[in-house]
Formats: C-alpha cells, sequence, structure tokens
C-alpha cells in the first residue's frame, strides 16, 4: 500500500515507531547513512513501518533487523525513462533482473509494445508493472506511430490516451518524439500536449537548441534524454530541463554529460537507461554501472546518488521518496563499498528483496503472441534494382543513435546495386510485418563490417517492422523468413543457414525466457555476427534503431531510406 493510501491506524503505527514508542517492523542498525539535502554521510539506525521510514538520525529497536555496520544506506535508485520492452524481457522478468541493481523505481514508456499492440499493450504494461516488486510507474505513449514515415500497426490519439489517466501507476505524457510535430503545431500534437498540460510531459528532442527548443519548451514539456554533448546538456539545464543522463547499451551518453552533475546542477540532473539488454546488465550493471563510473571520473559521490534518486523523483512529482527520511517511502539500497557502488542489499517498499519475493508475484498472460503477420520474402524482393552511382549511405557511428548521411558511389552488376565490401556499404531492407500492404525499403548503410551472411531483427523502432543487414540478398532473405517463423526475434544466418537466433513472441519484442537464458542467446548472437566480420559491440539494437526515423541524420523504413533533417522519404 502506497504511503498516499494510508489508514489513520496505519498513520498512528508509523507515529508510534517513529518515536520510539513501539519496535519498527524493521530496523537497520548502526549503518551510515546518506543525507543526499545535505550531501553529507551520518551514523545511524533506519527505522521502518510497513513501506515507510518512520526514523533517521537516531537508535532504534525493531521486530527485524538487519545488521548495517559497515554498509552505507542510500536512496533507491531511479531509472527515469526506459522502455522494458527494449531488455529483451517481460516486465517481471525484467524486474528480477534489475531490481538487485538497486533500481527500486522505474519510469517506463511502454512505447514499443503499443506501437505493435496499440491501447491493449498499454494495458499490458500497467497490470504487469503492478505485479512488480520494484514500483514501475508508466508514461503513457505520446507518439504512436512515431512519425508518418513508415507504417506501423497501431495509432493513438489523444481520446486514446485519455482513458488511462486515471488508471493506478500512470504517471503522465511519455517522452514526445514528434519534434517536428511540436514546432510545426501539428494539431494532433497539440491535443495530446493540451491534455496533459496538468501532469508530467516528458521530452525528446535531439539537437534541438536555440530558438526551436525555446519552443519546445513552450509547449509545457519538461525533461530530456536526447542530449548527446556537454553543450547540448548545459542549454538545456539553462532553458529549465531536467536533463536525464542516458547510459543504454547503444547509446552511450554518459561519458559527455557527466560533468553536468555538479553540487550546482545535479537537482536537475538524472539517470536513465532507455534500452539495456541483459548482456550488459550481468557483465556491467544498471545505474549502479553509471553512479561508480561516474564517480570513479570525479564527480562528488553524494551529488551523483543525488541525480540517482531525488532529482528524478522531483522531475517526476514522486514526492513520496528519493531521500533517507522519515515519511518518505522505504526504497533502499545498502552499499558495501559507496563510492564503488556495490549493492550488497535492496529495500523496496519496506520488503527486504529475496528469491521468495519474486517467487510470490503473479505475472500477467503474455499478449501479442500473434503479432508477426508479415508474408514470406524471396531474394528478389529485397534486391535493388537500377544502375551505378553515388547513393545516400546510412553512416553508423559506434555508441549512438545518431546516424550519419554519407553519399558512397555504388556499382551495378546486372541492374542490381549490391553490398561494396570494400567500401563497408551493405544492403538494408526494412520489411513491414503488421499485416497491412506489403511495403519494404532498401538502401545501403556502413559500418556492421560484415564479410557475409545477414543479421535480421524484429525490433525495429519505433514501429517495430523487420530490419535486416546483410551481404547478399539470399542469405538476408532467410534471415526474415526465419524472424517471421519464429514470431519475432534476432537471427544472424550466413552461408545459405541459420547461425544463430533468439525468439522474441512477445509482439515480437520479449522473450518468454529467464533473463540468464536471454543473456546467453545474445552472446551467441554475437559470436554468430562477430564471425561474419561484424565489429560493432552491439550489433542487434544498431539495427533495430536504423529504422528510427526521428532521431537524425538519415534512417530507413519500410517506406525507404528516409532524411530525417527534411523528414521525408527520399525519392529512388
Amino acid at each position: 500500500m502506497p504511503p498516499s493510501h494510508a489508514t489513520p491506524e496505519t498513520l498512528a503505527r508509523r507515529i508510534a515507531q517513529g518515536r520510539g514508542r513501539e519496535p519498527a517492523d524493521l530496523v537497520i542498525k548502526g549503518a551510515r547513512v546518506l543525507d543526499v539535502v545535505t550531501a553529507t554521510l551520518f551514523e545511524s539506525d533506519v527505522a521502518i513501518a510497513g513501506d515507510v521510514i518512520v526514523g533517521t538520525f537516531g537508535e532504534y529497536e525493531g521486530a527485524e533487523t538487519i545488521d548495517g555496520r559497515g554498509l552505507t544506506v542510500a536512496p533507491g535508485f531511479i531509472d527515469t525513462h526506459l522502455h522494458i520492452e527494449s531488455s529483451l524481457l517481460t516486465p517481471l522478468e525484467f524486474d528480477r533482473c534489475v531490481l538487485p541493481h538497486g533500481v527500486t523505481t522505474a519510469l517506463w514508456d511502454p512505447h514499443e509494445i503499443a506501437n505493435v499492440l496499440g491501447a491493449a499493450g498499454i494495458d499490458y504494461a500497467l497490470r504487469a508493472a503492478a505485479a512488480a516488486v520494484m514500483d514501475i510507474r508508466v508514461n503513457l505513449s505520446s507518439c504512436v506511430p512515431a512519425s508518418p514515415l513508415e507504417t506501423a500497426a497501431a495509432r493513438l490519439e489523444v481520446d486514446d490516451l485519455l482513458p488511462f489517466r486515471g488508471r493506478e501507476g500512470v504517471l503522465g505524457l511519455a517522452e514526445f518524439m514528434n519534434f517536428p510535430g511540436v514546432l510545426n503545431a501539428d494539431p494532433g500534437c497539440l491535443a495530446k500536449l493540451a491534455a496533459f498540460q496538468d501532469g508530467h510531459i516528458d521530452g525528446h528532442a535531439p539537437l534541438v537548441r536555440g530558438q526551436d527548443l525555446n519552443g519546445y519548451l513552450a509547449a509545457g514539456i519538461r525533461t530530456d534524454h536526447e542530449a548527446t554533448s556537454y553543450e547540448e546538456g548545459l542549454e538545456k539545464l539553462r532553458k529549465g530541463m531536467t536533463v536525464l543522463i542516458r547510459e543504454s547499451s547503444i547509446a552511450k551518453d554518459l561519458r559527455a554529460l557527466w560533468p553536468l552533475i555538479t553540487p550546482e546542477t545535479s537537482a536537475f540532473v538524472a539517470l536513465c537507461t532507455d534500452d539495456r539488454n541483459p548482456v550488459e546488465i550481468a557483465a556491467e550493471g544498471h545505474l549502479d554501472h553509471m553512479i561508480r563510473w561516474t564517480i570513479g571520473q570525479g564527480a562528488p559521490p553524494a551529488h551523483v546518488y543525488r541525480a540517482a534518486s531525488w532529482s528524478g523523483a522531483n522531475a517526476f512529482g514522486l514526492r513520496d521518496r528519493g531521500l533517507v527520511a522519515p515519511g518518505k517511502r522505504a526504497d533502499l539500497v545498502l552499499l558495501s563499498d559507496y563510492e564503488g557502488c556495490r549493492v550488497e542489499h535492496v529495500i523496496a517498499g519496506g520488503r527486504l528483496v529475496t528469491d521468495a519475493l519474486f517467487d510470490a508475484r503473479t505475472a500477467p498472460d503474455p499478449v501479442g503472441l500473434d503479432s508477426m503477420k508479415a508474408a514470406p520474402v524471396s531474394a528478389d524482393d529485397l534486391r535493388i534494382a537500377g544502375k551505378g552511382g553515388p547513393r545516400p549511405v546510412i553512416g553508423v557511428i559506434p555508441g549512438k543513435i545518431v546516424t550519419e548521411r554519407l553519399t558512397l558511389d555504388l556499382a551495378a552488376r546486372d541492374g542490381v546495386v549490391g553490398s561494396d565490401l570494400a567500401q563497408d556499404a551493405l544492403s538494408v531492407a526494412v520489411v513491414a510485418r503488421h499485416g497491412g500492404p506489403r511495403t519494404i525499403g532498401r538502401g545501403f548503410v556502413k559500418g556492421f563490417a560484415l564479410k557475409g551472411g545477414a543479421i535480421a531483427s524484429s525490433v525495429g523502432h519505433d514501429s517495430h517492422n523487420i530490419c535486416v543487414v546483410g551481404v547478399d540478398a539470399e542469405d538476408m532473405a532467410l534471415a526474415v523468413n526465419r524472424v517471421i517463423a519464429l514470431g519475432g526475434g534476432f537471427v544472424v544466418a550466413g552461408g545459405g543457414e541459420v547461425r544463430a537466433e533468439l525468439a522474441l513472441p512477445v509482439a515480437g519484442l520479449m522473450s518468454l525466457d529467464p533473463h540468464e537464458v536471454v543473456r546467453e542467446r545474445l552472446l551467441a548472437l554475437r559470436v554468430a555476427a562477430r564471425a561474419l566480420g561484424c565489429g560493432l559491440d552491439e550489433p542487434f539494437l544498431q539495427v533495430a534503431f536504423l529504422p528510427l526515423t526521428v532521431i537524425p541524420h538519415l534512417k530507413i523504413s519500410d517506406l525507404g531510406m528516409v532524411d530525417v533533417d527534411r523528414f521525408e522519404v527520399i525519392a529512388e
């Protein structure tokens, strides 16, 4: 029961336990406690009644105790923007994977599943969030579809979102990705923005600066996770935005933005992962990795922890958390190494996180198991007919979702323009999968370094059509058709055979397997891709972002190559 739902009897118990008139339900004894208000550490017990902290700066007795000697108690970490679907895990498996890393609150934009299933996807997200141990809050997906430059399965207008406003767990409006629509005062965009002016509206404004940024902020948008340079982040801070520093499996902005976390600014900077999968989580961590790395660069530790907790709570209106203080939600991280952010124990809503706590949950039935509606393709469907000459080519930037627009001279043979391995210009195609008109966009991409074979994915932000990159059309078709047969997933094909795969049957986005199994299959996929010559650390998320037509500069959708700066499909 959240603190706001307390009864008079519950309040009386909290008061008595906080005053020390009766034993607290749970006491952390003899710990060092982080006060993110004054950025100092102090010795104290921490008393908890139910799901609320009731005592600090004192000694307490409890019905249950945790020996806190040698440990530091910090507020639970808040991931201020993520798509759980992009972890490739169902929500409750994400919960089991990430909560032990100290993330006690996650702000989920179910944008990916909403693009595939519409309002039913948001309903599933809310039901799954209610069953989790961590507190998962949902921001309502604002841009479904993200743009008119791709074929989507669903469309959510303001009237589709309003029925969710009063649902338990809903915070506000999720990242407003269609920033050109905002700046050009698109009526549909304005209707959604107007309807949520009294709540939080999350932003998404890559490379938006100057007076365009002023206009974007004038629409009531207050947070942004798309800053990729210190200068961009500083401008957004100075104009009143809370900057959410992102470190995902593919978009790694922490190195550029960590200097924004200072004593003066840490209250206006928060942390997020956006898209992070089980391989990186197991190898590095989650928000704990961001905290550990940033402190290692010389950022003041207390202010990094403030950014990981209170700053996000404050930015999104979660007034009941983010501090180790009486009256706040008992979301706590117990650290054996303060500066190294080594998590020993996690308390979520007053409960010590254990395997038994996860076992007691009841998961909602999976949805979207029949979302794959694409017909099989042939190699001829993926070939590009035409003459040789200059062609626009997507330039992948490792560690970024922003891409370059390149122009390369590509040769034709027998009326077909194919991959050019000498220039690392590979064929790329996007195949519509939602059962509407059969559309296939074709083009070229540089940066994967494949010497043979193909890799394909049904995760293709944001409409999640099938995206495939490869050297030859035969292996590309094989990979696409295996993705279709799996009902969604990742596939590596080469030499006429499937080399590795991961099934993602839940809306073509999420696995039904435990996170440990998903991790092992992702590692096998990377090995298979590397054997074909791919040098990217995370090739599948890099493929998944090639169709993201709201991120500059050149992308591809099922309608063709897309000039994002002009917001138009390039005529072949």
